[in-house]
Parts: C-alpha cells; sequence; structure tokens
C-alpha cells in the first residue's frame, strides 16, 4: 500500500483499476476451471442402438476422471436395467449375471482401460429396455463412483427370414412343375383316339383297291345291251 502512496497520480489511478479488475478476472478463471471439471468426469454411452433377434450386439463405454487412481484401483463395473436404479444385470467383481441374462452377457473389458463393451448374445423381445453403465474406481481421494444418466435406449427388431416364399412364386413353381409333367406324360384318351383314327385309316386304304377290282370286273362281265 505505501508503495501505492508513493507513486505518481496517473500511474496511482490505473494501479487502483488494475486491482479492482484482478477480483473479477480470477473468479471468471475459477468458473471457467469449475465448468470444465464438471464436464470432465463421467460415463458416456450411446442415446440408441437397434439389434435384432436372435443376434448379438455391443453397447460400448467410456469414462473420465481427473483424480489419480490409488493402487491398486480396484475398478468395478455394473450395469443396469429398465431404470437409472434399475435392477442388477452385470457386475465385474461378483460375476454377477441376472438370471434373464444366462450365458448372454459378456464385458470386453479390462482393468484399467477407460473403455469397453457389454455384449448380448442371442437377442429376445424382452431385452428391449434401458441400459445404464456403473463405474467403480479407488482414487487417492477415495472410491468415486459414477453411472450414465441416460444410459442406452435398446430397440429390437424382428429377424427377417429368406427361406419364406411368397404364395405367387409358390403357385407358379406348382403349376410350372404341373406342365412339365403333362409333357413328359401323354393323356391316354388321346392316345386312344390316334390308334382308331390309325386303324381306320389303314383299313380303308387296304379295303378301297379291293372294292375297285370287284366293280370292275362285275362290269366286265354283266350282259351287253
Amino acid at each position: 500500500m505505501a508503495l501505492l502512496v508513493s507513486l505518481p497520480g496517473r500511474i496511482l489511478d490505473m494501479a487502483w483499476i488494475l486491482l479492482l479488475l484482478l477480483p473479477a478476472a480470477c473468479l471468471q478463471a475459477g468458473n471457467s476451471a469449475g465448468f470444465n471439471r464438471v464436464n470432465y468426469f463421467g460415463v458416456h454411452q450411446p442415446a440408441h442402438l437397434s439389434g435384432v433377434q436372435g443376434e448379438s450386439i455391443e453397447i460400448p463405454f467410456n469414462f473420465s476422471f481427473p483424480w489419480e487412481l490409488a493402487k491398486p484401483p480396484q475398478m468395478m463395473i455394473l450395469w443396469r436395467w429398465k431404470t437409472f436404479h434399475g435392477e442388477l444385470i452385470y457386475h465385474s467383481s461378483l460375476g454377477l449375471i441376472h438370471k434373464h441374462f444366462k450365458d448372454r452377457l459378456i464385458l470386453n473389458w479390462t482393468q484399467p482401460q477407460t473403455s469397453g463393451a457389454l455384449r448380448i448374445l442371442d437377442l429376445k423381445k424382452k431385452d428391449q429396455t434401458v441400459y445404464f453403465c456403473r463405474v467403480h474406481w479407488n482414487t487417492k481421494r477415495g472410491v468415486q463412483s459414477w453411472q450414465s444418466i441416460d444410459g442406452t435406449q435398446l430397440t429390437i427388431t424382428q429377424a427377417v427370414s429368406t427361406t419364406m416364399q411368397s404364395p405367387s412364386i409358390v403357385t407358379s413353381a406348382v403349376t410350372t412343375a404341373g406342365l412339365e409333367d403333362t409333357e413328359g406324360q401323354r393323356n391316354p384318351s388321346l392316345v386312344n383316339i390316334g390308334a382308331i383314327i390309325g386303324v381306320v385309316v389303314a383299313t380303308t386304304v387296304l379295303i378301297t383297291p379291293v372294292y375297285v377290282m370287284l366293280i370292275f370286273l362285275w362290269w366286265k362281265k354283266r350282259p351287253a345291251d
């Protein structure tokens, strides 16, 4: 303060202005640091995913934090479904798997990685709901625990069968097969008619010369007028 009093008038005024502006600058810097700190840690998941019934899907996740990990960090990954405080379906440390997902859940994650994915096998229609990832880890400031707020909405669609044929295609195939069978085998009635016509023609060809010869002989032997 004594130094400020000893300074010339104009310099003294500038010094007072700087002193007045300093707290505001410090406050703004503090707010900026606080904002970044709030957004620095948390658990992140995709908002929506879609899977096909009978197939598998992975729900990816990642998390971040500003604290230094303890040794050992003792990380744990938990998964809930339906609601934020819903029932646990997976616990990495306890080996817990919900009975609905028996032999259908695989966690692709290794400690101390900060990202991974939960794989759900043989998707069922009842698997359509929201899934929340929760992370526990041990830091030098104590045990921290964070969970995704919105989670991931999983939608299950029905598989499209590729073996089914449309009725028109099936009908066409049956009709074609019937035509092919008809072409391969002659109709018995048509065969009989053809045989009869053949006999009649042959008989006519044989008998006609005989009748002509008889008429000629009769004409030769008749008495002259």
